[in-house]
């Protein structure tokens, strides 16, 4: 036997030890939250309920899938249909995460985002209309500014294992590019709840569908069908580039104009992997990838090496937009630039749409 031979054996050995000695807690995380939703389901924990419909947009697995675009995507579905739309969110990692804020849209004052977090702050700027309501305690804040905010259509982020608040639509999204091995429930895989909960999904959403091949999405469409009580309508989508941008919004040039400069990219998303080939795909040559977790605060030092390093290696810094809200609280340095995408459907916006107008009462053709 070959030393390659052996080195795959050990790796197929461990991995399948790592896999006996799992299975029992994945299989009791499992049914934790099973009994959790058939609590809601019947009665035995009490549901909040709202004079408007409510839009949940969530997902079963850890890490990024899109949610913040799809929420934005959302939201600028309902403004051009005439609608009044109000984003509930945690504001993860905020100083109001614990208690509660409200962002209205065309705030033009500079908000932080250490208090209200950096997703809500992004959604905030990019409505034209409505609020965005921060804490933890989204039943509770929803209730405390409703009368406030007038919603026509309040929209739950990462809501699915929200259970606390009734919802008329559940969105569920999916990375496409996640290993199809990992759709078991941690730790043996990487969901947070298992397939089962896919019963309740009105419709799901497999993002950067462009990145994988057509027979991997079909292995992973044919896995989540499996488990699908109806039959919810499913979206394709991927990121279109909008294009590059300095710390103060004003564009630069294009994503294609990337190809052949030096950069150094900086992440705090949850998946870094994904925005580096992302620049890659344009060209850029990356001289150093630097990435934080997700969520984080950048600081002054932080900063300051980055640029610092810019310098060295005659490279510009560039990040995504969900960063740069954070970035330029600390820097409004010209060599940081940031890249702006928006969802673009490769196949089933219309049916996603038909559904959403039929809890929101639109006309029933509404795109």
């Amino acid at each position: 036997m070959s030393d390659v031979e052996k080195i795959k054996n050990v790796i197929i050995a461990k991995s399948w030890m790592k896999t006996v000695a799992f299975t029992p807690l994945s299989f009791a995380w499992e049914w934790v939250y099973r009994i959790r939703r058939s609590f809601f389901e019947y009665g035995v924990f009490k549901k909040n309920t709202f004079k408007v419909p409510v839009i949940s947009v969530g997902n079963l697995s850890f890490g990024g899938t899109g949610k913040t675009p799809t929420i934005i995507w959302l939201a600028e579905w309902m403004i051009s249909h005439g609608l009044n739309p109000v984003v509930l969110t945690r504001g993860y990692k905020g100083q109001l995460e614990h208690s509660s804020g409200l962002l209205k849209s065309g705030q033009k004052f500079r908000l932080n985002p250490f208090d209200y977090g950096d997703e809500p702050l992004m959604i905030s700027n990019k409505m034209s209309r409505g609020a965005v309501i921060v804490g933890k305690n989204r039943a509770e804040n929803l209730l405390k500014y409703f009368s406030e905010v007038k919603p026509d259509v309040v929209l739950l982020d990462d809501g699915f294992q929200h259970l606390q608040i009734y919802r008329s639509f559940n969105i569920v999204l999916f990375d496409a590019t996640m290993e199809l091995n990992l759709y078991k429930v941690a730790p043996v895989g990487y969901l947070r709840e298992g397939l089962t909960a896919l019963k309740d999904a009105d419709a799901i959403i497999i993002s950067r569908a462009d990145m994988v091949t057509s027979e991997k999405l079909q292995k992973l469409i044919s896995i989540l069908s499996g488990y699908f009580h109806h039959n919810p309508s499913i979206a394709l989508t991927t990121y279109k580039p909008v294009g590059v941008f300095d710390v103060h919004d004003k564009y630069i040039f294009s994503v294609h104009e990337l190809k052949g400069l030096r950069a150094i990219g900086v992440t705090a998303i949850a998946s870094p992997d994904s925005f580096y080939k992302y620049l890659e795909s344009f060209g850029v040559e990356i001289t150093e990838k630097a990435s934080f977790p997700d969520h984080y605060f950048f600081t002054p030092e932080d900063v300051n090496d980055l640029l610092i390093k810019a310098s060295q290696q005659s490279a510009i810094i560039i990040c995504s937009e969900k960063d740069m809200v954070k970035m330029k609280r600390v820097s409004l340095d010209s060599r940081i630039l940031f890249t702006k995408v928006k969802v673009e459907f490769i196949s089933g916006e219309k049916e996603l749409a038909q559904g959403l107008s039929k809890v929101l009462h639109l006309d029933s053709g509404a795109q």
